[in-house]
């Protein structure tokens, strides 16, 4: 349990950790409101919503700890993946504000329909499309993180960087 404790302390561990929510836990979510929209259930599309709202603001804590954990991620590996270090740098800070808008449109999605209901399908779709706006951005993100440290995943050069 120690060992537990002191990784849970570890940025980069909380980065590996976190790092699934806003790709993996979104297309789950997103799966779950293209279900409840074709199914037409309110309650299915609430669901979903709060769990799209959930992954979508995990972007935050995941740049964070990835921000915090980036000297020492940078210590423990080679020129190329230093190269892919700094483009996953790069994606992530320009790419993480469509996860921010997501998590607004789903939280209005699953609020504001309470006040006006025959604006729940349309934010619903609205958030469906946001969603998979977010998801390309977390894909092209995380497809240059995971070849920081993986050197088998480098089929490419590093993309050239500022």
């Amino acid at each position: 349990m120690n060992a537990i404790l002191r990784d849970l302390h570890q940025p980069e561990y909380l980065h590996v950790l976190l790092n699934p929510l806003p790709v993996y836990g979104l297309a789950i979510a997103l799966l779950g409101l293209i279900t409840a929209l074709y199914l037409g259930s309110r309650g299915g599309q609430v669901t979903a919503l709060v769990l799209v709202f959930a992954c979508a603001a995990s972007a935050w804590p995941v740049v964070h700890y990835g921000d915090v954990a980036e000297d020492s991620v940078q210590a423990m590996t080679d020129e190329d993946g230093a190269a892919w270090l700094k483009a996953h740098a790069q994606r992530a800070h320009n790419l993480v504000f469509p996860f921010y808008a997501l998590a607004l449109i789903a939280a209005a999605a699953i609020f504001i329909p309470k006040k006006w209901p025959k604006s729940a399908r349309p934010l619903a779709v609205a958030t469906l499309i946001m969603a998979m706006f977010a998801l390309g951005a977390g894909f092209y993100i995380a497809h240059a993180g995971g070849k920081i440290r993986h050197r088998e995943f480098r089929n490419v050069p590093p993309p050239k960087t500022d």
